[in-house]
């Protein structure tokens, strides 16, 4: 059955792909915060090199492109677009700031209360990671300064302005080609699939060295491609067939890859999209249910790092099992209260789209 036939409303897998994605960054850095290294995940080797945190946030990144190219096509506004966007993202990143710079931040703080509030670096700190757009900033000054994996108060933030850029790009597509209304879709469609062939051409050339010196855009490509990968697969959802097939060929490819790196990354930046999509839509049944409690993945994503580094300070040497546990229970009573006490309310701002396609984060 062709992919155009399951778009449509929410009855989907999104919900549960993506907190079982959320989980997966909270494993890896787990790792990462207990130890003391952005490389203690041990998983890395049995998969290609790709840590289930990194695997996560490709995956993050194709819903995200899937998800808000249907948004942006159904509104036909990118004023609209961008509002939704806007109320999907800061709302909820804007309360998990405020508490963590002005209670985590004041209580694990080596500073005196009134030097860590006349610190410039703890407004900057908030006015970067805000904005989002130039970056963000890692550092309160003096906070987990004497935990394994020092200083940084929330990693997990870094892919949050790749996801903007993505969302302006997606948007500035769509208004250069406003004054050609009757060929604006088309226009449209076409760049957004000839940029992630491009990019994923692009990719391979680096990854093989064929192309060297562009390392300082790696990260950059390899979103954009996963990303607008994402947004091709629901431009030409009339033409891709979900079939069983299909997919346990792709995953069977996938598995057998891992038995050497380089075969792997080109299996897997094929097959990814065409797994996720047909997992977000065929398995049904019984795990729908899920999609009765709520989206709490981005709660999840944006506060798990500061908690498990709230746990590494209180408690010295604790082993990445107990980390992994401790850090997992907080973080989802507070994104359920993020989902049921914000993040839903402020999405009934921005209105609904006929399509309802408009439930994406990252």
């Amino acid at each position: 059955m062709k992919l155009t036939n399951f778009v449509k409303g929410r009855d989907n897998n999104y919900n549960l792909i993506r907190i079982f994605a959320a989980f997966a960054v909270l494993v890896t850095h787990s790792f990462a915060l207990a130890i003391g290294s952005a490389d203690a995940e041990p998983f890395r080797e049995t998969l290609g090199g790709k840590t289930i945190g990194s695997i996560a946030v490709d995956i993050f990144f194709l819903t995200s492109g899937f998800l808000v190219t249907a948004s942006l096509l159904a509104r036909q506004s990118a004023v609209e677009f961008v509002w939704a966007r806007v109320l999907r993202i800061f709302p909820a990143l804007l309360v998990m700031l405020l508490l963590t710079i002005f209670a985590l931040g004041l209580y694990f703080s080596t500073l005196p209360i009134h030097s860590y509030l006349a610190n410039p670096n703890t407004y900057k700190y908030f006015l970067k990671c805000i904005s989002l757009f130039f970056g963000v900033e890692y550092n309160l000054p003096g906070v987990f300064e004497s935990n394994p994996y020092k200083y940084a108060v929330n990693g997990s933030l870094w892919t949050l302005p790749y996801e903007v850029k993505m969302y302006a790009i997606l948007a500035v597509i769509w208004m250069l080609f406003r004054f050609t209304p009757k060929f604006r879709t088309k226009i449209f469609k076409f760049t957004i699939i000839s940029g992630a062939i491009l990019a994923g051409l692009v990719i391979m050339l680096l990854h093989f060295e064929i192309v060297t010196g562009m390392t300082k855009y790696d990260k950059f490509l390899k979103l954009f491609f996963m990303f607008f990968s994402g947004a091709t697969f629901f431009i030409l959802r009339e033409h891709i067939t979900l079939s069983h097939s299909v997919f346990n060929v792709f995953f069977v490819a996938l598995i057998l890859s891992l038995l050497n790196k380089q075969i792997f990354f080109v299996v897997y930046m094929i097959t990814l999209p065409y797994i996720l999509f047909y997992a977000a839509y065929i398995p049904a049944g019984f795990i729908r249910e899920y999609n009765k409690l709520g989206d709490y993945s981005y709660g999840v994503y944006i506060y798990a790092f500061p908690i498990q580094q709230s746990i590494a300070a209180i408690v010295p040497n604790i082993s990445v099992l107990s980390m992994l546990i401790i850090s997992s229970v907080i973080t989802l009573v507070l994104a359920i209260l993020s989902w049921h006490l914000l993040e839903k309310n402020a999405l009934k701002l921005k209105g609904v789209s006929s399509t309802g396609h408009c439930n994406a984060f990252v």
